[in-house]
């Protein structure tokens, strides 16, 4: 796959963006059974995380680090699983998912086979803190990365 139209990272967001600086994004991902999941995804086609010099790098590991921290403080997760694939779509994005002991995949990665039902009931409560996590998201990732684009 290549950058442009063929590259849907390229072409679109990729979910609801909550926040872009010049170099990167941050999206929420509509994946049934997941509402804490977000991705960052590098602006620019690049396939690799080693295709960035060292202080692009480290930008972009701060980003995934304030997602996770926010996360972890807004909606409380069991746990934080951190992804880069890149399998299906090589373009350069980090998952940051909250997990919880609640959701139909848990122990396993959320691309298992699930391990029981999903529980609407735990989705919905946790899908009403989401707000508050976004604009956390807004305002952390604006005081730390700059210039944003206004999103809702």
């Amino acid at each position: 796959m290549t950058a442009g139209p063929q590259c849907p990272l390229c072409a679109a967001d990729g979910g609801t963006l909550i926040w872009r600086g010049q170099q990167l994004r941050v999206i929420h991902v509509d994946e049934p059974g997941f509402p804490a999941f977000y991705r960052v995804v590098w602006n620019a086609h690049v396939a690799e995380f080693s295709d960035l010099d060292e202080a692009a790098r480290l930008h972009c590991m701060q980003a995934v680090t304030l997602v996770e921290q926010a996360l972890r403080e807004q909606v409380q997760p069991d746990k934080v699983n951190l992804a880069t694939l890149g399998n299906v779509v090589p373009h350069l994005h980090w998952h940051v998912i909250g997990r919880y002991t609640w959701d139909s995949h848990w122990p396993a990665p959320l691309w298992a086979v699930p391990q029981r039902p999903r529980s609407a009931e735990h989705e919905a409560q946790l899908a009403e803190h989401l707000p508050a996590l976004h604009q956390a998201l807004r305002e952390r990732l604006a005081a730390w990365g700059g210039e944003s684009v206004q999103v809702q």
